[in-house]
């Protein structure tokens, strides 16, 4: 049978019940239950959780974590318990950090079973009844009608008048006409008419159809199996943090064994108090800051990100928008508002242009940028009867705006009538429908009689311009009269308006006696007389126009991926700025090309039409397979699969599947793309903010661990001791690190070129920074402590200078790395964040504390610093800031400056 149900859409209704084994009256209930234990109940299988306990040991399983637990163990076997409680508790702060965002990702909504109906109504035993839509079965018959969401795939066997809302599965952004007869067997998804798909809903109309497919067997279950194959990718982050943490495990492994070999061999120094100064080395050498710190300046972000309607489900893929190269964008509800608006409307001798916004009936009606003339103003008055009341929709104003009951493209004409006579939502309510022909895909138009108290009497038909046309015996004049119907004409104004993506109908009208009140299909042949066309679009959103710029200014490509029709898809993408719109790939197209062939076309395609998930997934591997790091936005069940696989997926978060939801990593609340240039802008400045901690921290750690190394090398007393470099790591590098993590955007952020997508953390520059910042904290330190020792103090106060030249250099160096793309000599830089004063002011007064409280001095080994030396220290940091930052204007100034544009990295694709 699932090999069977792929083709009845080929089959007539009749062999389409005797394909399943059923009737007109539906299953007998035994068969039901027999049928229900064979097939299964009609529910996607629950998905694998993983228990609470393993989601929290999960978050230990990072190699830098490894190495931070053996020193820990160490230490404590050596008694340095104040190295083991400071290592311990960074690692549990980190874990519990990750173990709360992803169990706020966990408590999302189940993904596509939610989109199942509860209840549907089904013939058993030739009786309606009302079922559990779990209960469904291959064979039963249901019940559809307007509203209701298709409880599983259905083949129609009756239909009256029947829409179905099918852009979640297919991307049509308007509800299509179903019916029950056959099409070719090889018809695309969204051209299979006598099908109902599980998850989509009904518009307007009513039928019956027999259930082919439940549960995982449907459209939407195959589409959650693809999900259940595609690969996760690991983020840029966490992929080069995780070969950062190896080399840095390997590297400091190294550095300790060479000492200790070198110590006990070389300068016979006695090993236990050698391997205490390698442990204490190993410790001060590891970043134990680094990993919560990370975590946490992500998790700033995804605050940041909330702020801006962008909800972040899995943490370390809001610092993978910092890179995106391309965005693969479904088109509606996305660049486009997914409602229908009248756009145009087509006279016999004008083309005017209808203004609003959404459904809203306020808005004027325009001739070559004027208000009309008295003659068109006529005209326009027959276009408002006839949208206004050859028309089933209700439009209502509600907080969130005007909304349609009905369907869109009704709810559409009712707010053009509106606008055309300023009457609100309901302009002809005077006027009594007396009969009405409903719409039928057989004859593909609908009309009404009406009656007035005023004694008028007509009939007005709305439709497909080739069956209004037909039935049409003149047309409107521009004078008011009537004049011969010029139907090339017309064929012309339809294909011109289809050209500009709009959908085009038909209207037309006749005025009957007032006694006329039968309407029958002999009333409208050869008696109408046409008014004109109205174009219909779903118009794309203002704030994404200006949305696409901006990622073109970042150098970032947007393409658009949508399964509507190759001139609507272009018609859009011209009016949001796409950079090539010339060229529109079709799925067909793309069926017909291997993967090298797709890779090599894609990348200087931007409109890719009638595309299906399988369609979406390959062009988004074939992308990846270019080097280039792609985010995909949607919000039907059809973008899941090539979410999931993206780099970085954005689902739509109001109007979007739950599906859409679960397959990405992040969701914009507010279904707007102008979310996803603020949502790339952070990004970007979460890595940079990550470069600041990585940058801060490296040569902090290199500084600390050089005292050491020089001290062991030469044979010297240690400036600083082990207790007083673990003092410093945890009060430092915690506050000042976390300080960072709220560093705000900065100046261009969004006018420098996206990161390459394999640029690893530790770049040659970065690199550099760190060896030179390494040896100027070697000269402070090694320089204060010289001084303390030639002026004559004892060890203690030498050590406690040294300690503070340590920490005074940290401060000035954060103060430093703040501005890593510009300067730090302005007001802005010097005055910082709250944040960041906070900070200073903590280490400040914790270093007064340690430097002055005799029970701390007692603990630590510190001793009181008479005032100037203090101000010489505080001068040291002073001449160290004025170096680093000379060489930072150094390198800015000979470095080429980066122009990001089309013809950037991205730009190039």
């Amino acid at each position: 049978m699932p090999e069977m149900s792929q083709s009845l859409h080929a089959l007539s209704a009749r062999q389409a019940l005797s394909a399943v084994e059923s009737s007109p009256d539906g299953l007998s209930s035994g068969e039901a239950r027999r049928r229900l234990d064979s097939h299964g109940e009609n529910r996607l299988p629950e998905p694998p959780r993983r228990s609470a306990i393993m989601r929290f040991l999960l978050q230990f399983n990072n190699v830098l974590i490894y190495v931070l637990l053996v020193a820990a163990v160490v230490t404590a076997a050596l008694n340095h318990w104040i190295d083991t409680g400071v290592i311990i508790a960074v690692v549990v702060v980190n874990a519990i950090i990750g173990f709360i965002q992803e169990g706020r990702a966990e408590q999302a909504m189940e993904a596509i079973r939610g989109m199942l109906a509860p209840r549907s109504a089904v013939l058993r035993d030739g009786r309606r009844i009302g079922v559990d839509a779990a209960e469904l079965v291959p064979g039963d018959i249901v019940l559809i009608e307007a509203g209701d969401r298709v409880p599983a795939d259905i083949r129609l066997i009756e239909a009256r008048g029947l829409k179905a809302e099918e852009a979640i599965l297919t991307g049509e952004s308007m509800p299509v006409d179903k019916g029950p007869e056959p099409v070719a067997a090889g018809a695309a998804l969204g051209d299979r008419t006598p099908m109902l798909f599980s998850g989509t809903l009904i518009a307007t109309g009513a039928g019956r159809g027999v259930v082919v497919e439940t549960g995982a067997r449907t459209e939407i279950g195959q589409i959650s199996g693809m999900l259940a194959d595609v690969q996760t990718l690991t983020t840029p982050l966490v992929h080069q943090m995780d070969i950062f943490a190896k080399w840095l495990t390997v590297f400091i492994l190294l550095v300790a064994a060479s000492l200790l070999g070198y110590g006990y061999f070389v300068s016979h120094m006695e090993f236990s108090e050698l391997f205490m100064a390698v442990v204490g080395l190993s410790v001060a050498a590891i970043p134990e800051g680094l990993p919560a710190v990370l975590t946490i300046t992500l998790a700033v972000g995804v605050q940041a990100m909330a702020r801006r309607n962008a909800i972040v489900r899995r943490l370390p893929a809001i610092e993978t928008l910092g890179s995106v190269s391309v965005i693969c964008s479904d088109k509606t509800g996305t660049l486009t508002r997914n409602e229908m608006m009248a756009a145009s409307l087509a006279t016999a001798a004008h083309v005017l242009a209808v203004e609003g916004e959404g459904y809203a009936p306020e808005g004027r009606v325009r001739l070559d940028g004027d208000d009309p003339d008295a003659e068109a103003q006529a005209i326009l008055s027959e276009f408002a009867h006839a949208a206004g009341l050859c028309n089933d929709a209700v439009l209502h104003d509600t907080e969130a705006g005007w909304r349609v009951e009905g369907d869109p493209m009704e709810g559409a004409l009712m707010a053009l009538a509106g606008k055309i006579t300023g009457y609100g939502p309901d302009p002809f309510r005077s006027w009594t429908r007396t009969d009405a022909i409903p719409f039928d895909a057989a004859h593909r138009y609908m009309a009404t009689l009406h009656h007035d108290h005023e004694g008028h009497a007509a009939i007005h038909v709305k439709g497909a311009p080739e069956a209004v046309l037909a039935m049409c015996a003149d047309q409107r004049a521009e004078d008011g009269g009537t004049a011969p119907l010029a139907p090339g004409h017309w064929h012309h104004m339809v294909e011109q308006l289809a050209a500009q993506g709009q959908r085009v109908i038909a209207i037309a009208a006749r005025s009957v006696p007032q006694e006329h009140t039968i309407l029958n299909t002999a009333d409208l042949d050869g008696h109408l007389t046409l008014i004109g066309l109205i174009g219909l679009i779903d118009p794309p959103r203002p704030e994404a126009i200006a949305a696409v710029a901006e990622c073109h200014e970042a150098g970032i490509r947007v393409k658009m991926i949508t399964g509507d029709h190759a001139a609507t898809a272009q018609a859009i993408a011209a009016q949001i700025g796409l950079k090539n719109t010339a060229t529109v790939l079709t799925g067909a197209d793309i069926e017909a090309m291997d993967d090298a062939e797709l890779a090599e076309i894609a990348v200087g395609t931007d409109i890719f039409a009638r595309t299906s998930p399988a369609h979406k997934l390959r062009l988004v591997t074939a992308l990846q397979s270019r080097g280039l790091t792609v985010a995909m936005t949607g919000d039907g069940v059809n973008d899941a699969p090539a979410l999931k696989r993206a780099d970085a997926g954005i689902a739509m978060g109001r109007k979007g599947s739950e599906a859409a939801k679960e397959a990405s990593e992040l969701v914009l609340a507010d279904d707007n793309f102008a979310s996803i240039a603020a949502a790339v802008r952070e990004g970007r400045t979460v890595y940079d903010n990550i470069k600041k901690v990585i940058s801060w921290t490296l040569p902090t750690n290199g500084g600390e661990s050089m005292t050491i190394v020089l001290a062991l090398a030469l044979g010297m007393a240690l400036p600083i001791t082990p207790v007083q470099i673990l003092w410093t790591n945890m009060i430092t590098a915690v506050t000042l690190g976390i300080a960072l993590a709220f560093e705000p955007t900065e100046a261009n952020t969004m006018r420098r070129p996206p990161r390459p997508r394999d640029e690893p953390l530790l770049t040659g520059e970065l690199v550099w920074h760190i060896v030179l910042v390494s040896v100027l904290f070697l000269a402070g330190i090694y320089g204060v402590y010289a001084y303390a020792l030639d002026r004559g103090y004892d060890q203690d106060v030498a050590r406690s200078m040294a300690l503070n030249t340590l920490v005074v250099l940290k401060i000035f160096h954060l103060f430093f790395i703040r501005n890593i793309h510009g300067t730090s000599l302005t007001w802005a830089a010097a005055r910082g964040t709250r944040v960041v004063w906070i900070c200073v002011l903590t280490v400040t007064a914790a270093q007064f504390a340690i430097t002055y409280l005799p029970p701390l001095q007692m603990l630590f080994g510190t001793a009181a610093i008479p005032f100037w030396d203090g101000v010489l220290i505080v001068a040291v940091g002073v001449l160290f800031f004025a170096l680093i930052e000379t060489e930072k204007q150094m390198r800015l100034a000979f470095r080429r400056p980066a122009r990001p544009s089309a013809s950037g990295r991205a730009g190039r694709v």
